[in-house]
C-alpha cells in the first residue's frame, strides 16, 4: 500500500505546493563572481578533467554534466572530452561506472596535485568512501557496499553487488528514492542470525538510470499527482500546476522528476514531458509501454538524413572485393508480414555429391561504418523491438526494410558462411567472407512448409534437402546434450484500432526449424573460428553469446517438485542434467502441465547474455557460440561482422575492455527489450479476456503468493490471480516450500501444477491484471 501522498511544504491542513524554481539548465552556470564555469575548445585537458574529478571526490559525472560544467557545445568538443575520458580510464585515473557514468578512481596514485585551498597533497589511497565498487566504511558508521537496485515489490528492493555474496534486501522507506537500475551504496545492518539475508539502506544514490516515470494524472484542485504504471513503484510524483502542461485527468502521461526529497515521507516533484492520451486507449497504452521502457519512438532526424544519403547502387570495385554467389540458387524464408529479410540460403550440388549451403547475412557494417550517426543510434538502441502491434527497429526503415533487405530478384551484399556438407551432415569445409548475392524467391513459412509436406512447389530439391540436412543436425545436437524446450509465444489478430480479435499460440513447424538449425549452424562456426585464432599467444577478443549450466540447488528443487506430478528427474551432481531435462521435455509433451514444468525448469539456468568471455552455451550445448545471423536487429551481430572482417584482413588491434563493455549494455537492452514485449503482450492478454466476463475456463496453478494463487488459463494462456482472502471456505496460508496453500482449519490444498475452474471477474486494463474466482479443483 502507497504511503500518504505528500508534497513539498504540504502542511497538516495546506495542499502541495507546485514548484516554480525549475532552473533553466540550457544555459553555462556562472560562478559566484559571474563568469562561466565552462571550457573554450582547446582548454579542455586531462589536467581539467582530472581536477574536476578529483576535487569531487564521490561524485558522479556523466558525458552530459562534464559537457555542461565545461560549457562545450560542439561535436568536436565532446568527442574530444569523450576520448580523454577513455584513456583517463585505461590509466586507472576514473572508475567507469555503467555507460556513460564516471567516478574518481581512489587508489589512483598519480603525481601531487594542488587542492582547491593551493596546498600540495598526494594521492590519497584511501578516503572516506574509499573505493566506489569494494565494501567501505560510511561516515555513519558499519561497513557500506555499491550495486545496482533491483525492486522486487512495493514493500522492498535487493541491491546486487559483487561485493556481497547475496543480494542485500533493503526496505523502500530506506531507499532514498531509488528506482530499479539505479546505482546505489548502501550500508549494511548486522545480521541477527548467522544465516539471515543481509539488510541494509541507501545512504547515497550514485546514479540515477532515469529520472522518467510513467503514470496515469489524478487531478486535485491545482496539482495532480502521477500514479505509476509499474507495479513495483512504490511513491506517485506529485506535480504542481505549472508543469501539468496540458494534461487532464485520467491521461497517461510521461514525467520527468525535478526533485528528489531528503524526507522519505514526502513524494518526489516533477513536470509532465508527455501526453500520450486517455488511459485504456490502444495508442495511449502502446506508447506508455513505450515510454516505462524508454523506448525510442522516431529516429533523431540527422540519423534518417544520414541513412537516406547512403548510395543504393553497388559499385564494380566493391562486387570484386567479394565471392559472387549470384548465379547460385538462393532464396529467404521468413515470417508472411516480415519486410526486412536479413539471411537467405543457397544451395548447389558440388561434382564430389557433396552440398554447398551458404548461410548469407545482410552485410549492415557494410553501410553502417564507425563513428557515424547510425552506428551511434543503432548501439544505442542495441536491439529491435518486437510489441504486440508494432516493431521498434533498432535501424532506419531505408536500412532496414530496404538497403540489408535481401529482397527477391535484387543484388545484395551480404556476409557470408558457406558449408561444404555431405549426406551424412558432415561438414568437411567451410569458408567465411563478404559475399554478393541474388535471391530468387522469398517464401514466408507456410510456402515453405507446403513445399516440404507435399514436396510439390518452387525449389523442392533444394528446400527438401535442407529439411533432411537440418533433421540430422538437429538429432546431433540433442545427441550432444542440447536441452529440447520449446518456448511458447502468443500471437494476436488486430483490427484497424488495435482491438484484439483472437489470440493463439505460435506452431512450430519444419520449415521454422530447418532455419533455425542453419542458422545455429552458422553462429557456431563463426564463434568456433574465431576462438581458434590467435595473435602470438594470445586468443582475439569476440563477442560470445553465453548461457551458463544451471544452478545445483535449484536442479535438486526443481526435481523435488517434478515428483509431485509423477516425473522421476534425477538432476543430482553427476547426472547428465541435459538427457535428464530433455527426457522431462518428452514425457511432458501435449500436456496440461508442460508450459509450467518447463517454465520452471529453464528458471534454474543462468540468463543467456553477450561476452567476450568463451563461456559455452548450455542450453545449445556447444563449446562457442555467438550471434552472427541478424545485423539488422541485433547490435551484437554488428560487432561479430567488424571483427571476423578485422581479423580477416590481418588487424588484430581490438579493445576487448571496450567490447565487453558494449556487450554488457546489449545484454542490458534485450532484457528491456523483452519486458517490453511482455507488458504489450499482458495488456493484450487482459483487453482480450475482458468480454469473456461471468465465462468459465479450466486453468492451470502458476504461481503462489502470501495474498493470491496465479492461475493460467489452458484455451488461451491468459494469467489471473485469485484472491486468497476470496476463498470463502477457510483462511489460506503459504506453504512456499511445497509450492502449496493449506486451509488453516480444514487443511485443503492447492499446490502449484492443480488443475482448476476459474471464472473470470474482473479485469482492469490499467493495471494489465484479470481477477478469477476459484469454481472448484479438478
Amino acid at each position: 500500500m502507497r504511503r500518504e501522498r505528500k508534497g513539498p511544504g504540504a502542511g497538516k491542513d495546506s495542499a502541495p505546493r507546485s514548484s516554480n524554481t525549475r532552473k533553466d539548465k540550457g544555459a553555462p552556470r556562472r560562478n559566484k563572481s559571474g563568469g562561466s564555469r565552462g571550457q573554450n575548445l582547446g582548454e579542455v585537458s586531462r589536467e581539467v578533467l582530472l581536477n574536476i574529478f578529483s576535487q569531487n571526490p564521490d561524485k558522479v559525472f556523466t558525458y552530459r554534466q562534464l559537457h555542461r560544467r565545461l560549457g562545450i557545445n560542439s561535436k568536436e568538443g565532446r568527442e574530444e572530452v569523450f576520448a580523454l575520458l577513455k584513456n583517463m580510464r585505461k590509466n586507472g585515473e576514473l572508475v567507469h561506472l555503467q555507460e556513460d557514468t564516471y567516478t574518481f578512481n581512489p587508489d589512483y596514485r598519480g603525481t601531487e596535485r594542488t587542492s582547491t585551498r593551493g596546498e600540495r597533497t598526494s594521492e590519497r589511497g584511501s578516503r572516506r568512501d574509499s573505493d566506489r565498487r569494494g565494501a567501505t566504511v560510511s561516515r555513519r558508521g558499519g561497513p557500506t557496499i555499491v550495486g545496482k537496485v533491483d525492486l522486487a515489490n512495493g514493500r522492498h528492493a535487493y541491491v546486487i553487488s559483487e561485493d556481497s555474496e547475496q543480494d542485500v534486501r533493503v526496505p523502500v522507506e530506506k531507499l532514498m528514492f531509488a528506482m530499479s537500475g539505479d546505482t546505489v551504496r548502501v550500508q549494511l545492518r548486522k545480521s541477527r542470525r548467522a544465516n539471515e539475508r543481509p539488510e541494509g539502506e541507501v545512504v547515497e544514490v550514485i546514479h540515477r538510470e532515469r529520472e522518467e516515470v510513467v503514470g496515469r494524472l489524478e487531478m486535485s484542485k491545482g496539482f495532480g499527482f502521477i500514479v505509476p504504471d509499474m507495479k513495483r513503484m512504490y511513491f506517485d510524483v506529485f506535480v504542481g500546476e505549472r508543469g501539468l502542461a496540458d494534461a487532464q485527468n485520467g491521461d497517461k502521461v510521461l514525467v520527468r522528476i525535478t526533485e528528489w526529497p531528503e524526507d522519505p515521507q514526502r513524494n518526489p516533484m516533477g513536470e509532465v514531458i508527455r501526453v500520450f492520451g486517455p488511459a485504456g486507449e490502444h495508442n495511449t497504452e502502446i506508447h506508455a509501454i513505450m515510454a516505462e521502457f524508454g523506448l525510442p519512438f522516431e529516429f533523431p532526424e540527422s540519423v534518417e538524413k544520414e541513412a537516406n544519403a547512403i548510395p543504393e547502387a553497388i559499385t564494380k570495385e566493391e562486387i570484386a572485393k567479394r565471392r559472387d554467389y549470384r548465379d547460385v540458387t538462393t532464396f529467404t524464408i521468413d515470417p508472411a508480414d516480415a519486410k526486412d529479410f536479413d539471411d537467405a540460403l543457397s544451395v548447389r550440388q558440388l561434382e564430389n555429391g557433396n552440398w554447398e549451403i551458404g548461410v548469407h547475412i545482410a552485410d549492415v557494417t557494410h553501410y553502417v561504418q564507425p563513428g557515424t550517426r547510425l552506428e551511434k543510434e543503432a548501439y544505442r538502441r542495441a536491439t529491435s523491438v518486437y510489441l504486440v502491434d508494432r516493431t521498434i527497429p533498432m535501424l532506419p526503415e531505408r536500412l532496414s526494410n530496404g538497403l540489408c533487405s535481401l529482397r527477391p530478384n535484387e543484388d545484395k551484399l551480404t556476409f557470408s558462411v558457406v558449408f561444404e556438407i555431405d549426406e551424412n551432415a558432415k561438414i568437411h569445409e567451410y569458408w567465411i567472407g563478404r559475399t554478393i548475392i541474388h535471391s530468387d524467391r522469398r517464401f514466408a513459412y507456410e510456402d515453405a512448409q507446403q513445399v516440404i509436406e507435399t514436396g510439390e512447389g518452387d525449389f523442392k530439391e533444394e528446400i527438401l534437402k535442407l529439411n533432411e540436412l537440418a533433421k540430422k543436425f538437429k538429432d546431433k545436437r540433442f545427441k550432444n546434450g542440447a536441452v529440447n524446450f520449446e518456448t511458447i509465444e502468443v500471437k494476436f489478430k488486430l483490427d484497424e484500432n488495435g482491438k484484439p480479435l483472437s489470440l493463439y499460440v505460435k506452431e512450430r513447424k519444419d520449415a521454422h526449424k530447418l532455419i533455425e538449425e542453419f542458422m545455429l549452424l552458422a553462429n557456431k562456426y563463426v564463434a568456433e573460428h574465431v576462438y581458434k585464432m590467435k595473435k602470438g599467444k594470445n586468443k582475439l577478443t569476440m563477442v560470445y553469446r553465453t548461457h551458463g549450466a544451471p544452478d545445483p540447488d535449484k536442479l535438486v528443487n526443481f526435481s523435488l517438485f517434478a515428483r509431485k506430478f509423477g516425473y522421476q528427474v534425477d538432476l543430482e551432481e553427476g547426472r547428465d542434467i541435459s538427457k535428464e531435462l530433455n527426457k522431462l521435455a518428452s514425457s511432458t509433451e501435449g500436456k496440461p502441465e508442460q508450459g509450467l514444468l518447463q517454465s520452471l525448469a529453464i528458471r534454474t539456468m543462468a540468463k543467456a547474455k553477450y561476452s567476450t568471455e568463451p563461456e559455452g552455451h548450455f542450453g545449445l550445448a556447444f563449446a562457442h557460440y555467438s550471434h552472427f545471423t541478424s545485423p539488422i536487429r541485433r547490435y551484437p551481430d554488428m560487432m561479430a561482422h567488424r571483427l571476423i572482417d578485422q581479423y580477416n584482413h590481418g588487424n588484430y588491434t581490438v579493445d576487448a575492455e571496450e567490447y565487453e563493455e558494449r556487450s554488457q549494455h546489449s545484454s542490458d537492452m534485450e532484457k528491456r527489450a523483452a519486458d517490453a514485449e511482455r507488458a504489450s503482450i499482458k495488456f493484450k492478454q487482459v483487453e482480450y479476456i475482458n468480454q469473456f466476463l461471468g465465462h468459465q475456463f479450466k486453468g492451470m496453478v502458476s504461481g503462489l503468493t502470501e495474498w493470491g494463487m496465479y492461475v493460467e488459463i489452458v484455451e488461451n494462456k491468459c494469467e489471473g490471480m485469485i484472491r486468497l482472502a476470496d476463498l470463502q471456505d477457510d483462511f489460506y496460508e503459504l506453504d512456499s516450500a511445497n509450492y502449496r496453500i493449506i486451509g488453516r482449519n480444514n487443511k485443503r490444498i492447492i499446490s502449484f501444477g492443480d488443475e482448476v475452474m476459474v471464472e473470470v471477474k474482473a479485469t482492469n486494463v490499467l493495471e494489465r491484471t484479470i481477477d478469477l474466482e476459484l469454481i472448484d479443483v479438478l
